[in-house]
């Protein structure tokens, strides 16, 4: 059964849409199967792998709110091989309100992912920077949750709240949810804030931290525009080479846990 992982922040503006893109493709690249699934209204995941909303039948609002959904009409191909996706659509920023009157909102997402699970190695959740019904049923649906952090003056803020809310869903909703790891983003490594963030997220965090940073790259920020990660739009850049890195040691984090 695969595994399934929910990218959150309650902050915006960190990089957990580039970290779903691009370490999906990278683990993809590696010859693992890999499904990312787009819950936030913005849709950056599913425009970030080059998928117009516009021309779509079924998305993750679908998987949400319509009763018996077969899951598997949510799925389309990306240009990655071994990659899928579940993309979002604009309908999604109705879907708070529509799943208040639902049966089971809380675990409507997990019912859908639990069928399609075996087909995968890792499935990838991109969150809204927000506590909502939406990031509810992603963290209920998911076994842990990976925080990216960004290397800057305000990146701890919030932190512990995150903390609180994952603690909230594991008594409410899903005992076994953890903490699968946290990286950081757009970290300069000649800027002493970047290392000051750095040694207080290990602080807090101890061997959560992963090693990998990920730098600030312009390519990195580039890629989106083409509809392609990383690996694909310039794999000899840094930020290709970081999150090649990256995924390099989540496998070897999970070798090391058991997985």
């Amino acid at each position: 059964m695969g595994k399934a992982i929910a990218i959150f922040n309650q902050k915006g503006g960190v990089g957990k849409t580039t970290t779903n893109i691009n370490l999906a493709a990278c683990l993809a690249l590696k010859g693992k199967k890999v499904l990312v699934l787009d819950i936030d209204p913005q849709g950056n995941t599913t425009s970030g792998l080059g998928i117009s909303k516009r021309s779509l039948e079924a998305t993750s609002y679908d998987l949400l709110v319509v009763d018996g959904i077969d899951p598997y009409t949510t799925i389309y191909n990306t240009k990655v091989k071994n990659m899928d996706i579940i993309p979002a659509s604009v309908d999604l920023s109705g879907a708070e309100i529509e799943l208040v009157q639902l049966e089971g909102r809380e675990k409507r997402l997990k019912r859908a992912l639990d069928i399609v699970r075996d087909g995968y190695d890792y499935i990838f959740v991109d969150c809204p920077p927000s506590l909502s019904l939406l990031t509810i049923n992603a963290l209920t649906a998911v076994d842990s949750v990976l925080i990216p952090i960004q290397c800057e003056f305000y990146a701890l803020e919030g932190v512990s709240q995150l903390v609180s809310t994952i603690d909230l869903v594991r008594r409410s909703f899903n005992p076994k949810l953890g903490i699968q790891g946290v990286i950081l983003s757009m970290f300069d490594g000649r800027a002493n804030l970047s290392i000051q963030v750095a040694d207080e997220v290990k602080r807090f965090f101890g061997n959560k931290m992963y090693s990998t940073v990920i730098p600030r790259n312009v390519r990195l920020a580039e890629a989106p525009g083409y509809g392609m990660p990383i690996t694909s739009y310039d794999p000899k850049s840094k930020g290709a080479r970081a999150y090649m890195a990256f995924a390099d040691e989540f496998l070897r984090t999970e070798e090391e846990h058991g997985r």
